[in-house]
């Protein structure tokens, strides 16, 4: 006990240090800490291997052309990825046939060098994101944005957007973290032969318009932000209200919580669930709890592999589950429950994720067992990555239990994060449990992520000629009633061929001063300083 307070209080101690002196010009009001558990390993978010962290200050630094609005949920805030708003975009239109989307560029956006941002620039920045050996190339590929020849300047202040079929991903796929606009002339200054869109240089240096400029940067260490005072991005034109951010990263989450306890922090998210209820209970500080809309949590089964290759097989596991155990013990009840829905075959709406009818029956899982061939039941194992082991322990030692009821025996394995990922891309694992975010969550993104063609994000395998077929006519679908009739044969061909169980969506948790106000939970689950403002 001695040890833990001692690491932290030498860890306070350093944040003060790494982070008072940059901030000294500025009043403690007008600056942000923030603390977070994980490093930003480059400020070029395209990059392969970018941590959530380097998500996270992508956002803050780079503009997009577009950006999601936010809503109300309950008494906290969350992105909507229904509104779509312009960021270095003024406006746009969409032509009848819906192939060709104009663009018109504010005329008084300004790079961080001060100079103008051009169609020039953004055409440059298209043209990198599909081109360019990175993470933009195979997320532009799900709103059908391919080829460089797809982007057309018109005039200084317009580029045009076209597509060889209506894509309803075209425009969301504008938003995300990868389509930063970058300023063209400035790293093409950075760039080489062997290096023609300048990515080296990128990975430790900023071409950027957003509300936020590095001042400084120590991969590992801290990240210190100042705002940019020309930005016009933002909503209404306003600018973010703190001056300054000041980012450090402290690995210990129990340290991370004492640093905001003791007004050394204003923010941290990815806490310990178990630490959180203590914290509710402080007088210095408050929890903000969002369920992830656009994510949950799963157990897969290896639909290519006996015995989960049989659907009985797969039914007879769902029907075994402990849910409401599992819930509380991973998770303490933090978040929304995907099982126990009321509905039978015919989902109730389009809507997705959503509570599926899974319910916990023993004797009917023990006879779909004896149906499927295997009454003595059979031995398989169950696995987890060590990165998820706070909540995967617990759900894991409940699983087994209950699986040994209907006479499935499970090893239980906890397996490193690189090995485990290689396992999963190789559907190697015949039982495992997971998590899954969508950056665009719309209901055919999930079932063309998740549960189509023969790649990393189809945790279970899962091959429906079916499934195909109505993600391909609901992906260029421009009639809202059959785009809404696709999705919902979408989850009820999902809960009727069981690939994997939905479990719950997790709550993103925020712990941070009483004094801030105006936290967004995002699709990329990382904090928007943008919104945030002290009161």
């Amino acid at each position: 006990m001695k040890r833990r307070v001692l690491l932290q209080g030498a860890a306070g101690a350093a944040f003060m240090a790494g982070g008072a002196l940059p901030a000294a010009a500025q009043s403690r009001a007008e600056t942000l800490r923030y603390v977070t558990g994980a490093t930003i390993n480059t400020l070029d978010t395209t990059m392969p291997g970018a941590t959530r962290e380097a998500f996270g200050l992508s956002m803050n630094v780079y503009d997009r052309l577009f950006s999601f609005g936010r809503k109300k949920v309950g008494e906290n805030w969350a992105f909507d990825p229904d509104t779509i708003r312009g960021e270095l975009a003024k406006s746009y239109s969409i032509s009848p046939d819906s192939k060709v989307i104009t663009i018109t560029l504010r005329p008084d956006a300004t790079w961080h060098d001060g100079t103008p941002v051009t169609a020039e620039d953004v055409k440059w920045s298209l043209d990198r994101h599909v081109t360019a050996k990175s993470l933009a190339a195979p997320q532009f590929t799900t709103g059908s944005l391919t080829k460089a020849d797809q982007f057309k300047i018109v005039d200084p202040q317009t580029v045009t957007v076209t597509l060889d079929k209506p894509d309803r991903l075209a425009l969301a796929n504008l938003c995300v973290c990868y389509a930063i606009m970058i300023n063209s002339k400035l790293a093409k200054k950075h760039a080489t032969a062997d290096d023609p869109w300048a990515m080296e240089w990128m990975k430790t240096n900023t071409a950027a318009s957003g509300a936020y400029i590095v001042d400084s940067h120590k991969p590992g260490e801290s990240t210190v932000l100042r705002r940019n005072e020309k930005w016009i991005g933002g909503a209404g034109g306003a600018l973010p209200f703190f001056k300054r951010i000041i980012i450090q990263t402290v690995p210990e989450p129990a340290t991370r919580a004492n640093l905001i306890e003791r007004g050394d922090a204003d923010l941290a998210i990815d806490l310990a669930a178990s630490d959180l209820p203590t914290i509710e209970k402080s007088a210095k500080s408050k929890v903000v709890s969002i369920p992830q809309t656009n994510g949950f949590t799963h157990i897969s089964m290896n639909t290519q592999m006996a015995p989960f290759d049989n659907l009985k097989v797969r039914q007879a596991v769902a029907m075994a589950l402990p849910y409401e155990d599992m819930f509380k013990a991973a998770i303490f009840s933090r978040g929304t429950k995907l099982y126990n829905a009321t509905w039978s075959t015919v989902p109730p709406d389009a809507s997705f994720p959503q509570a599926i009818p899974n319910k916990t029956d023993l004797a009917k899982a023990k006879a779909l067992l004896a149906e499927a061939g295997h009454p003595n039941g059979f031995s398989t194992t169950f696995a987890f990555t060590a990165g998820q082991t706070a909540t995967a322990e617990p759900m894991a030692a409940l699983v087994k239990e209950s699986l040994g009821k209907i006479g499935i025996q499970v090893e239980i394995q906890k397996k490193p994060d690189a090995e485990f990922n290689t396992l999963e891309s190789e559907k190697k694992m015949p039982l495992f449990t997971d998590g899954a975010t969508a950056w665009l969550p719309y209901t055919y993104y999930f079932f063309y992520l998740y549960f189509t063609r023969d790649q990393r994000w189809n945790f279970a395998s899962f091959k429906s000629k079916k499934m195909e077929d109505l993600t391909l006519d609901a992906r260029y679908q421009t009639d809202k009633a059959k785009y809404e009739e696709d999705c919902k044969q979408m989850i009820e061909l999902f809960n009727a061929e069981t690939p994997l169980i939905m479990l719950w969506q997790p709550n993103h948790d925020a712990v941070m001063a009483k004094s801030v106000d105006g936290y967004t939970y995002q699709f990329y689950r990382q904090a928007d300083f943008r919104d945030l403002k002290r009161v």
